[in-house]
């Protein structure tokens, strides 16, 4: 067992055997036998490696071990096999603290996945997919007002969401993929919100729109079109934009964007797929802002990014009832138990997003 965790952390780490080995005065050779299950490293060797890791020694002793099934990225094919392989390995070191978490309750803290009842059996025509992200939201009990906490959202649905720092990887733009049948949908940490609640809402247009669309309907502008009318109903637009318009000033866009976390370049394909604008006006936008810069980065101030709760409400819930204690809730945490305990007792302000 010890040898797969070192394995997964190492290549969560984005190390080769020899660098790993560089980093704690071993040889990589001693480094494979420890992996390949040939030799059994020390307590103070497990020490170093966990330090060099960043993991806690626990971490090598975790019983579950997960495997990423149907693995999809946005933007897979431009990435290297290495950091591939590194955002991998640190997804599944999410999942299996939260399965291990999850596991401790007597009933399950989360209801199971399923799409929602009622969807069309076969989408031939994108308009009618404005209707699907519409039953979406009124099945979610969520109307048509803007989502504040969208993470939340699809968390309490059976969608679990994950964030990794993403910040060194312009080309990484998401990934979803399942545990046994189980959603996930991974995120940039330090992506913009709007570019997190995107992402977000494209794959669970993938996950609602999945075996409905006809052949003739390309699945990622499905998805786009999804992703849009679930963060800004039709409705919505509608009353907020008005039928009909011949222009839209910037700042009524940047406005928009505040109140529903949908870009502002989003907002202008909103617009053109309810006929608010024509296509021509919306292209003419698109191209003022790649001209500027702002299909990269936007004025005005960007959209706060998403804060997830959940974890750390079942962390605690599970605390409050003796299912876990205080080492063991900062282990799930990869928090040091000093740092966990002024967190616990509100010394250090707001808790922070788990790691």
């Amino acid at each position: 067992m010890i040898g797969q965790r070192l394995f997964r952390a190492r290549k969560a780490a984005g190390l080769s055997l020899r660098e790993l080995a560089a980093k704690v005065d071993l040889s990589h050779a001693a480094i494979k036998k420890y992996e390949d299950e040939l030799a059994v490293p020390t307590s103070a060797t497990l020490l170093k490696l966990a330090q060099v890791l960043q993991v806690r020694t626990e971490y090598f002793f975790r019983p579950e071990t997960v495997a990423l099934e149907t693995v999809e990225y946005r933007k897979r094919s431009s990435l290297p096999k290495k950091r591939l392989e590194a955002i991998e390995h640190e997804v599944i070191d999410h999942i299996e603290r939260r399965i291990e978490l999850e596991a401790l309750f007597p009933t399950p803290p989360l209801k199971e996945f399923s799409p929602v009842a009622g969807l069309p059996k076969k989408i031939s025509d994108l308009s009618q997919i404005e209707d699907a992200a519409e039953q979406v939201r009124n099945a979610w009990a969520l109307g048509y007002a803007p989502i504040p906490e969208l993470i939340d959202a699809l968390e309490t649905h059976g969608i679990r969401v994950f964030m990794i720092d993403a910040n060194a990887d312009p080309k990484f733009d998401g990934l979803a993929a399942a545990v046994h049948k189980m959603p996930v949908i991974v995120v940039g940490r330090n992506w913009s919100g709007d570019r997190q609640r995107f992402t977000l809402a494209h794959e669970l247009g993938h996950l609602m729109l999945a075996g409905r669309l006809a052949g003739n309907i390309d699945e990622e502008v499905a998805c786009n079109r999804f992703a849009g009318a679930f963060l800004v109903p039709r409705q919505s637009a509608l009353q907020e934009l008005g039928a009909r318009r011949s222009f839209i000033e910037l700042k009524e866009l940047a406005l928009l964007k505040e109140e529903f976390g949908l870009s502002m370049g989003g907002l202008l394909y909103r617009a053109r797929d309810l006929g608010i604008v024509s296509p021509a006006w919306r292209d003419e936008q698109a191209r003022q802002f790649r001209l500027k810069g702002w299909h990269l980065t936007e004025p005005g101030a960007p959209y706060p990014v998403e804060q997830p709760h959940v974890f750390e409400q079942l962390i605690f819930h599970a605390l409050a009832e003796d299912y876990i204690g205080e080492s063991k809730a900062a282990e799930l945490m990869r928090m040091p138990i000093g740092a966990f305990r002024k967190m616990r007792s509100l010394e250090s302000g707001n808790a922070a997003p788990y790691q």
